[in-house]
């Protein structure tokens, strides 16, 4: 039967049932072994000393009807008792259905009851007490249990001293109850605090296991939504900037065409096919999880050189006068892969712009490598415009245009590098980029 709500009996199916209640992780814990084998040693003892008392009565001579109540009565007790660390045990596996905790005491009540019938009508059942000693001490505050253990422990002396037929008890009818109960008593209260500890055992299990379910759930998302900036970053610097001049450049075919320019239009309707075919390629690195195809079998370096001469035709095929140069300064050293990335992104996403927006004549794309850092600048003679108004004409776009140098800024704060953007309307843009070095990276070749 349950226990009460002061004192809940863990991993019970009864009082001091062995269910499974406890944790897992716990159920190797020295304390949850003890508490189980003491448990399964009440219940064994409880059900020998019945069986032996109602042996003993139904041999002994004697009144026939008082024998069969007595039997009838030990059955009553012996169907309670286990009706009750049934229902703990069905309760405590399943952890739902009928909980039957709150009638603990009341089960306790009717135990100790019937128990006082027997006790009252032979002797034999006086041991029954020593099992209900834990059970008392167990369900009962500490109190209330040592006053119904004192009670119990009197009616036991007393039974045995009307079986003896003395005139005064034996010194072994009083010493034994005694002992009897001293030793329940403080083999309860260790009980008690081996429970103690399986349930602070029990608790810590738990607050780990909600701890590690919320990070592991944190981490999930922190992983989705990184993996979210980064695919938005790869598809505005690539795809989309690819996109966009497959659109311009198939108009400005599409008007030479109009005009009768044929040899001007097929030149940039395979500029076209050839931007379409740097995109495939870059979506099939994207599902392949390589990095930028111009990368592949090129340096940083070279790659850099073809991006000016690829945003200069495609300038010119769009009827732009855009001229496009590559600088280099200092002796190129090997970059590891993300630094290669960053940088190649950052000139993409701003020569996009200078492209798209700025009107310029010129850009000049300069790496240096100084040491201790590697910077890059992307400077052009165009329009320019007002830098402390950028984030919220960022923020005010809702089609998803605009994130070039938000997506700048994450790649660059990643490697604990700095962005600087220095423009004004009508001097045109510097994007500055500047990436930590390790002494360690090697020599690249040019």
């Amino acid at each position: 039967m349950p226990a009460t709500d002061q004192l809940p009996a863990p991993d019970s199916d009864g009082p001091l049932g062995p269910g499974n209640g406890l944790p897992d992780d716990l159920d190797t814990a020295p304390s949850v072994a003890i508490l189980r084998v003491l448990r399964v040693t009440l219940h064994v003892g409880f059900a020998a000393l019945l069986g032996v008392a109602l042996l003993r009565l139904l041999i002994s001579g004697g009144g026939d009807l008082l024998r069969y109540v007595l039997a009838g009565t030990s059955l009553v007790l012996a169907g309670v008792y286990l009706t009750g660390t049934i229902l703990e045990k069905r309760f405590a596996a399943a952890g739902a259905g009928f909980d039957p905790r709150p009638y603990g005491v009341l089960w306790l009540g009717i135990v100790t009851a019937l128990w006082f019938l027997l006790l009252a009508g032979s002797g034999d059942f006086a041991w029954l007490a020593f099992p209900l000693f834990f059970l008392h001490l167990h369900l009962l505050p500490r109190r209330i249990a040592l006053l119904t253990i004192a009670l119990m422990t009197a009616a036991v002396i007393a039974a045995q001293w009307t079986a003896s037929g003395l005139p005064a008890p034996q010194p072994a009818v009083v010493i034994g109850p005694l002992f009897g109960a001293a030793f329940s008593i403080v083999t309860g209260l260790a009980y008690r605090a081996l429970y103690r500890e399986a349930e602070n055992q029990r608790r810590a299990a738990d607050e780990l296991r909600r701890t590690r379910a919320q990070l592991a759930a944190s981490q999930h998302d922190a992983g989705v939504l990184a993996e979210r900036e980064r695919l938005a970053r790869e598809i505005h610097d690539t795809l989309a900037q690819g996109f966009s001049s497959i659109v311009l450049v198939a108009r400005a075919a599409e008007k030479s065409l109009a005009d009768g320019d044929t040899a001007t239009a097929a030149a940039r309707f395979a500029l076209v096919q050839q931007t379409a075919s740097e995109n495939l390629a870059e979506a099939r690195s994207f599902v392949r999880g390589l990095s930028s195809p111009q990368l592949q079998g090129a340096s940083l370096i070279e790659s850099l050189r073809r991006l000016c001469e690829s945003t200069e035709t495609s300038s010119a095929a769009r009827g732009l006068g855009l001229r496009c140069r590559f600088e280099l300064d200092g002796d190129p050293v090997e970059l590891p892969q993300p630094y290669r990335v960053t940088l190649l992104r950052a000139a993409q996403a701003s020569l996009a712009n200078v492209r798209n927006h700025a009107r310029a004549g010129n850009a000049v794309v300069t790496v240096a490598f100084l040491g201790s850092e590697v910077t890059m600048d992307i400077y052009d003679d165009g329009a320019g415009f007002d830098p402390a108004g950028l984030t919220a004409r960022t923020q005010a776009r809702t089609d998803g245009t605009g994130y070039g140098i938000l997506s700048l800024q994450q790649r660059v704060r990643a490697l604990n590098g700095s962005l600087d953007l220095e423009s004004a309307p009508g001097e045109g843009t510097v994007v500055a980029v500047r990436l930590p070095l390790d002494e360690t990276f090697g020599r690249e070749e040019q």
